[in-house]
């Protein structure tokens, strides 16, 4: 009998890390929910090429700090594909701001969605995952490593690491890994905004295998997580970083 058609929602996956995870999960046959917060023009790229190469993508719309647009998220993935086996929180944002009063709005901007987004989108996925499915959660490398002007977006995804521990254990029963994935600079938009060239050099220098991630690397551990040689992994935060930290 031919196993059934799993489904995927990854979030923020219009670009970057996301993009490269929702390539991977249909290029290993899975159907893919495609969100993405503003850019449609992005996830339709991304859906164009899942579909050119043989798989099935839609494209939701959703801010994930909103618990209506989440909500609609999963319902609209359920209407689409029937159910949902895995979940990837890859949504997030990253601002340089230390730790100081006028550094305020930066801090509540990355809670808001870096932290928020997650526990409403973990929230739903432990809702609605069917049982045997799986859970993850981008967090950051980064954590380990305290770099100053880090301080809110570090406090963001320790939140999130937090999370995933405790919703391993509420899902027991239902045979449900719950993970995070922790990546160390990867070359994207959102790592290299901002950045001097210098910067970049020397952060590419960083880990013990000298160079920056690519968003595939993230991608293949994400894969591990989410297929059948990933299922004894539960409740652990996997630091995909080329031994950055």
């Amino acid at each position: 009998m031919n196993q059934p058609t799993r489904s995927a929602i990854v979030t923020g996956a219009s670009r970057g890390i996301g993009r490269a995870i929702a390539m991977r999960l249909a290029a290993d046959g899975f159907q893919v929910a495609v969100n993405y917060a503003g850019n449609a023009t992005k996830a339709q790229e991304v859906v164009a090429a899942i579909q050119a190469s043989g798989g099935r993508a839609v494209a939701i719309q959703a801010d994930v700090s909103q618990p209506d647009d989440v909500r609609r998220l999963f319902a609209s993935t359920l209407e689409a594909f029937g159910g949902v086996d895995v979940v990837v929180h890859s949504a997030g944002v990253m601002a340089m701001a230390p730790i100081a009063p006028d550094s305020l709005d930066a801090f509540d901007q990355m809670l808001k969605v870096n932290l928020r987004g997650a526990f409403l989108v973990l929230a739903e996925a432990g809702r609605h995952v069917r049982d045997g499915g799986r859970v993850i959660a981008l967090s950051s490398s980064v954590i380990a490593k305290s770099f100053a002007q880090y301080g809110p977006y570090i406090a963001s995804k320790a939140g999130v690491e937090g999370l995933v521990r405790v919703l391993a254990n509420e899902v027991r029963g239902r045979r449900i890994s719950v993970n995070a994935v922790a990546p160390g600079p990867v070359g994207t938009e959102l790592f290299l905004e901002g950045k001097s060239a210098e910067q970049i050099a020397q952060l590419s220098r960083a880990a013990p295998l000298e160079r920056l991630g690519e968003p595939e690397d993230i991608a293949s551990v994400v894969a591990f997580l989410a297929g059948a040689d990933g299922g004894w992994v539960n409740g652990q935060v996997v630091r995909a970083n080329g031994g950055f930290a």
